[in-house]
């Protein structure tokens, strides 16, 4: 009887083993292999590089301005199949400063590989965090990207001075956010035709971004530092978030290699 049952016993242990193993090594096939990609953002004024106090600029109203500070959000960023289907990057909250280097190239982990031929990203931060109050990392009330719980997160900052501004001080200064009205979130859709992103298991690739702060003042809407030397809460806001809709550009990317 005892023999019986332990025999008994020990197919039923052999059994489950084999289940077990079954199950783990269906949940290991499960597993989507992932790359990862690096961004990195060089910033210009027109043809001109940008350097914060030194250079002097020339908008396209033909008035000469100098940039003190220059930075913004890059935020829901979302890698695009062929086939329409996206991967949004769970969580992805960046604050690119011209003042802190290292903040303008971050790395996205655990891309599912395969070939993408778009991305897109949002300038700003989506109305769910600006309503949450100041949070940490990139949303940090102290990276000074933060008015309050009720308005939120300044998507856009740049600061500087013309010598056309009639503003104290001929400064010139443009914090721009809003999520209700005016809403000033836009998002930054890249088709990359033939260039396609290619994400490799275990691999690192690349896409290098320019960000042209004259943008900020031209096409579609022209703004000119005489009229209007500060926005910061008002619908004409609305005017340079449609601005900095087309700030960005590719200027190359890199497949990694395994």
């Amino acid at each position: 009887m005892k023999t019986c049952f332990f025999s008994r016993f020990s197919k039923g242990l052999v059994l489950s083993i084999s289940i077990l193993c079954l199950i783990s090594c269906n949940h290991t096939d499960d597993v989507t292999p992932t790359g990862q990609v690096q961004f990195q953002f060089t910033h210009v004024v027109g043809s001109l590089p940008l350097a914060l106090n030194a250079t002097q600029y020339t908008n396209a109203a033909g008035e000469s301005f100098y940039v003190k500070t220059f930075k913004y959000y890059v935020s829901n960023i979302k890698f695009i199949r062929a086939d329409g289907s996206e991967y949004a990057q769970p969580e992805s909250y960046y604050l690119v400063n011209e003042g802190d280097s290292a903040s303008k190239t971050f790395t996205i982990p655990n891309v599912p590989i395969g070939t993408y031929t778009g991305v897109n990203f949002m300038i700003g931060v989506d109305s769910t965090r600006n309503v949450s109050g100041a949070q940490t990392g990139a949303l940090d009330a102290l990276n000074d990207m933060f008015w309050s719980w009720k308005t939120g997160y300044i998507f856009v900052k740049m600061e500087g001075t013309s010598p056309s501004s009639t503003a104290s001080g001929n400064r010139i200064e443009y914090h721009i956010g809003g999520f209700q009205n005016p809403n000033n979130i836009r998002t930054a859709t890249f088709s990359l035709g033939n260039n396609k992103l290619y994400i490799k298991s275990d691999s690192t690739s690349s896409i290098h971004f320019q960000t042209d702060v004259g943008q900020l003042f031209q096409t579609p809407n022209l703004i000119k530092f005489a009229e209007t030397p500060a926005l910061m809460t008002e619908p004409k806001t609305a005017d340079i978030a449609d601005n900095y809709s087309d700030m960005f550009s590719i200027v190359s990317i890199q497949t990694g290699n395994p």
